[in-house]
């Protein structure tokens, strides 16, 4: 297995000052601005009455996420989880920049898939199908720079 260059735990203290909800409350409003169009067409219907939690394990982070009607909202932090997917900031943002494909990242187990096997490959196929570089503008500029910046510095 790869290993993957790791965020300073320094960098993780002033996020976990923030409240879970109010970090599970960006992601949800940024992931239903950049899914817009696939939320509106039902693309994301595998996930209606199911939990995914989303772990990042450098930052220390836990997402629980669900979808109800054509929303993504959070699930109950306690919920029960049809579907995990763990991993590290850097492989993340790899998946998120298209630097790596879904395949390469969950094959050599840089995110792990826990749960419903079923839902994982929903999940999987769904973010090697959509197309975000140009929705995300400047933002993408930002991910691939952290990325360079986690790649060079975040080893040991």
């Amino acid at each position: 297995m790869i290993k993957s260059p790791t965020i300073p735990r320094l960098l993780t203290l002033p996020v976990g000052l923030v409240p879970n909800g109010l970090r599970t409350g960006a992601l949800v409003q940024i992931l239903n601005r950049v899914f817009e169009p696939e939320l509106r067409d039902g693309e994301l219907d595998f996930l209606d009455g199911h939990v995914m939690r989303i772990g990042v394990d450098d930052a220390r982070l836990e997402f629980r996420l669900t979808l109800v009607g054509d929303r993504i909202k959070a699930a109950p932090p306690r919920a029960a989880t049809d579907l995990s997917i763990d991993g590290k900031v850097y492989d993340f943002l790899l998946l998120a920049t298209r630097r790596e494909d879904p395949d390469t990242l969950f094959f050599n187990r840089r995110l792990r898939l826990g749960g419903s096997t079923e839902l994982g490959l929903y999940v999987k196929n769904f973010l090697d199908s959509v197309e975000l570089e140009d929705r995300l503008g400047p933002l993408l500029k930002v991910m691939n720079g952290a990325t360079d910046l986690l790649g060079r510095f975040g080893r040991g």
